[in-house]
């Protein structure tokens, strides 16, 4: 089942997922790709006569994080008069998700609150094992090592460990809610679901307050022990320590002042606001162990109507641990290298994506004509990107660390681009066969990029063997692919020159600099290029413009994609920090500051930024969050700050 989150949280331990009206979609642990061990986790009400579930259409819905946090604020509202607030958080430490239900009510109201758990513990649906214990007042289901455990308080006071089988239906804790009492049932074994229950008094001066701390663990004592560790400490101090841990987190960003912009103080706050979020996000997809990232978090993951995102991609991570260093956190990009390190193969490439433990993951790009090369170009140029910021004898120490896998990934390359283009592989965006623009360029910046570390090791003769092959690459992409009609054709597919205007082609100029604005001919190119992008790719939302990926597309219907549009605005700015004639500068930044402003409006009532965008309703449509639009959106505002800045001068 496809499920889209409005909100996400997490620490080093766990990724939670939470839909609009604060139902539970994923729960990630111990890793942020595997496993997701939840299929429902949802309260309801009973009122004498019916349940009540939360996240039905009888409930209106606000949602946002706390400023500036990954903490959660959900608010319902019945037409009854009910009326309930969540505050989710995660554990500073522990793998635990703390909810703190309040219940409202206009006038003396009695009745449950009951909390279903529908579990596949370790990602198994069958074979599971459930308990409560009513005297410790824990529930917990496991399988294996996987331990998902559940506390109240106060504690709850109704039970049952139910089982979902149609020849025994009474069994199963969802029908057994609908009557207001429980068959407390202890134990069971299979497929399972499960209910608590607490007796619910409520009046209005009198809110009820019943919290939850839900977590996971690998063994069952363990569970226990941490259970009882956590709970005697005030959910108040929890709350704080995580608040302020997001504030320590967020004082090491490079700040954005944005003054010099023509905007007004609302537009200002809320590009702001957004930068910070992006930066949240990206933190919340990285696994700190491992040091990879996922490209979102996994919402469809038995691949009914795609491939799956819960994985690592290195071009993905790559453009995401770009824009974490261009922000002033190094750290990321450094353990993001060495986990490249581990995982290069030994022809020195990559493959599609990983596991972000290094395994690789499921794939459709198993051989040599359906990998895709680009991969290995944007992980040598971050590579390089990375060894320029840095100095000392950390700059020294990361160049022989890196070198092996920096030679091995440059002849990699070499190889595939024995001919002048490179040889047939897969596109970007894993859909057609054959030689690209896109690919071409991020060859073209990977040589280039081993070729300066290849300089700085010493290699004289490795850096101008890859250098020249850079340049040729370039010259015939140029030559072969560059259209009369004023843009790089998307590639060459089934021998046949394929025309398709694909918002790819920007990777030529931005991020892989194989055009270059300084260069009159070059810089008259990259303005027929974009002209002809917001031509034929920009769809009118809202009477507002998103940029589709390539003409024709039909993925998800064809919606206009967040990545898409930010990497036009990024195109666009990115030309105005080459121009001197403020005049022709504001003009661009204007026309930037829409497609982003566009982007913004696509998000999630919390401020996530999709991968793509409805093109009917304009809500956000997709892979939520994605952290390449996150990381767009950081490069773009970044760019717009300098701009600012250069505008004021």
């Amino acid at each position: 089942m496809i499920k889209q989150p409005n909100v996400i949280l997490g620490n080093k331990h766990l990724l939670v997922t939470i839909g609009s009206k604060g139902e539970i979609f994923g729960f990630f642990y111990p890793r942020k790709d595997y496993a997701q061990n939840v299929e429902e986790s949802v309260a309801c009400i009973h009122d004498g006569e019916r349940l009540m579930w939360t996240n039905s259409g009888e409930w209106t819905a606000n949602q946002d994080y706390i400023k500036d946090t990954d903490i959660v604020s959900t608010k319902l509202f019945h037409e009854s008069g009910l009326a309930i607030s969540i505050l989710d958080f995660i554990h500073p430490e522990a793998p635990f998700l703390i909810r703190k239900y309040r219940i409202y009510s206009d006038e003396d109201f009695h009745g449950k609150f009951f909390y279903y758990l529908n579990l596949n513990t370790g990602e198994m649906e069958k074979k599971n094992s459930a308990f409560c214990d009513p005297e410790e007042k824990i529930f917990v289901q496991y399988w294996r090592d996987f331990h998902i455990g559940l506390v109240g308080l106060p504690g709850f006071d109704d039970w049952q460990v139910g089982k979902m089988m149609d020849t025994i239906w009474w069994m199963n804790a969802k029908y057994d809610m609908e009557d207001g009492i429980l068959q407390k049932n202890r134990e069971d074994i299979g497929k399972l679901n499960s209910a608590l229950g607490w007796e619910l008094d409520v009046n209005a001066d009198d809110p009820a307050e019943i919290t939850l701390l839900i977590g996971a663990s690998k063994r069952r004592t363990q569970i226990y022990k941490r259970m009882h560790e956590i709970y005697p400490h005030s959910i108040d101090d929890m709350y704080e320590k995580t608040k302020n841990n997001c504030f320590t987190w967020l004082s090491g960003k490079r700040e954005l002042n944005l003054s010099g912009l023509s905007i007004n103080d609302k537009t200002r706050e809320q590009l702001l606001d957004t930068y910070n979020r992006s930066l949240l996000t990206l933190n919340l997809l990285n696994d700190s162990k491992h040091g990879s990232f996922v490209a979102a978090p996994e919402f469809d993951s038995n691949f009914e109507m795609c491939g799956g995102y819960g994985f690592c991609w290195n071009r993905d991570a790559s453009e995401v641990a770009t824009s974490l260093l261009n922000s002033g956190y190094y750290e990321y990009c450094e353990h993001f290298l060495k986990w490249c390190k581990k995982t290069q193969f030994s022809d020195g490439s990559w493959f599609q994506r990983y596991w972000i433990d290094g395994n690789i993951a499921p794939a459709w790009c198993n051989f040599s004509d359906s990998t895709q090369i680009d991969e290995t170009g944007s992980t040598l140029q971050l590579a390089n990107l990375y060894y320029q910021s840095i100095g000392g004898i950390r700059k020294a120490d990361f160049l022989y660390q890196i070198w092996v896998t920096v030679l091995h990934g440059a002849e990699y390359l070499m190889k595939r681009s024995s001919e002048g283009l490179h040889d047939p592989c897969i596109d970007l965006w894993e859909t057609y066969k054959g030689v690209f623009s896109y690919t071409n360029a991020s060859i073209y910046a990977g040589l280039l990029s081993a070729a300066h570390l290849a300089e700085e090791y010493n290699e004289l003769g490795l850096a101008k063997r890859w250098s020249e092959r850079a340049e040729q690459v370039k010259r015939n992409t140029l030559d072969k692919l560059w259209l009369d009609e004023g843009y790089f054709a998307k590639g060459i597919i089934d021998n046949n020159l394929d025309t398709t205007v694909d918002v790819s082609i920007l990777g030529t100029f931005v991020p892989f600099n194989m055009l270059n604005p300084k260069n009159p001919d070059e810089k008259q190119m990259i303005d027929s290029m974009i002209a002809k992008v917001e031509e034929k790719l920009a769809l009118n939302v809202n009477e507002y413009y998103g940029i589709k990926r390539y003409e024709n597309d039909n993925y998800i219907g064809g919606n206009p994609w967040i990545v898409a549009t930010l990497w036009l605005s990024k195109s666009i700015l990115t030309l105005a920090t080459s121009i001197n004639k403020k005049t022709e500068q504001q003009q661009l930044i204007d026309k930037a500051l829409e497609y982003i402003k566009w982007s913004i409006r696509g998000t999630t009532s919390a401020g996530l930024l999709p991968e793509q965008v409805d093109k009917y309703t304009g809500n956000p449509a997709w892979v939520i969050p994605l952290g390449w639009s996150c990381s767009l959106m950081i490069d773009n505002l970044q760019l717009l700050d300098f701009l600012s800045k250069s505008m004021k001068d």
